[in-house]
């Protein structure tokens, strides 16, 4: 497999991983604790965190798909940046656990970068 695939498939795994896991299937604690430092009731903290799960699921499922489109690698780079923010603002003291969003957002973003200097990538030009 390509390196191109590779960063193709790792970063789609992840929004679905993520979509899924902590989110659709079983709600972690840390996810409703992330969630909740919006200031939401419990109810719409619970519906918040659906929602972004079906985002997710959502944009792995289509970043297979659309990979070598700008738009789509660079909305996955600002979201992960974006994501990694609100970790920053809202609960610092995650960026130093282990797994944090330092060590999973930063080499996805990487990734990213990867697949737009393939030579096969599809520029939009205008």
């Amino acid at each position: 497999m390509s390196s191109i695939q590779l960063a193709r498939f790792t970063i789609a795994f992840s929004w679905i991983y993520h979509g899924l896991f902590p989110k659709l299937i079983q709600i972690s604690p840390l996810e409703m604790a992330m969630s909740s430092a919006v200031g939401f009731s419990e109810e719409n903290t619970l519906l918040l965190i659906k929602f972004a799960g079906c985002g997710e699921l959502a944009f792995g499922i289509a970043f297979i798909f659309l990979y070598r489109l700008k738009p789509i690698v660079w909305l996955n780079i600002f979201g992960l940046i974006g994501l990694l923010g609100f970790v920053m603002l809202q609960m610092p003291h995650l960026l130093v656990e282990a797994f944090n969003p330092v060590t999973t957002n930063i080499p996805l973003i990487v990734l990213s970068f990867v697949l737009m200097n393939d030579s096969k990538y599809v520029h939009n030009k205008k």
